[in-house]
């Protein structure tokens, strides 16, 4: 393993040799990083957590209890997934081949979800490979998503559907007439285009 110093493991922890650790980061009990994952500093791979060969995982990302992150998932900095979230990678799984063989790893290929910064994957919700997940985007608590979410999106349900807007605090968005949007939390003002959010400079 390659890793920076200030590095935790628990001693329950399989942390694969291959794998690339940054400064402060901190791996709990029966959590396992194998091979080629990458992951920033200053991040938390909670307890029993999962950790795909050759996932990317940028600083500051904070992945819950018992999550399941597949290859070839990519997290940006400041990523939130939480307890027993699920990111998949295959688009059509099958343990065997139209033939009736089982199925090795030269039979498919895998397909990664992507999630850009500061974004949240509540708990018990599944990504379902390939999707995209905006920056500062909410995915609520048990919801499925089956196609992009748009930046600072809140979506829930299955499958899963935009019902507001977050801000980088993470808290919803409150609206004002012309199609503006404001955070409760920071004042922060948004834009409403096309189904897209613009935040508005001061």
């Amino acid at each position: 393993m390659n890793s920076s110093p200030g590095v935790r493991i628990a001693e329950s922890a399989d942390v694969s040799d291959e794998a690339v650790l940054g400064l402060g980061t901190a791996i709990w009990h029966l959590a396992q990083v194998r091979e080629n994952a990458h992951l920033g500093e200053n991040c938390i791979v909670g307890r029993g957590a999962y950790i795909g060969a050759g996932v990317s995982v940028g600083n500051n990302c904070k992945i819950q209890n018992y999550a399941l992150v597949y290859e070839p998932a990519a997290l940006a900095d400041g990523v939130f997934i939480g307890p027993a979230a699920v990111l998949t990678n295959d688009t059509y799984p099958r343990a065997i081949n139209a033939d009736g063989s089982r199925k090795s790893a030269h039979d498919w290929e895998p397909v990664g979800v992507t999630i850009e910064r500061g974004a949240s994957i509540g708990a018990r919700a599944t990504c379902v490979a390939p999707v995209t997940i905006g920056a500062w985007s909410t995915v609520a608590a048990g919801a499925v998503v089956v196609k992009d979410v748009p930046a600072h999106a809140l979506v829930a349900g299955v499958p899963a559907r935009r019902i507001g807007w977050v801000g980088t605090s993470g808290v919803p968005l409150t609206s004002e007439p012309g199609r503006f949007w404001v955070c409760p939390a920071t004042a922060e003002r948004y834009r409403e285009v096309d189904e897209t959010l613009i935040k508005e400079t001061e």
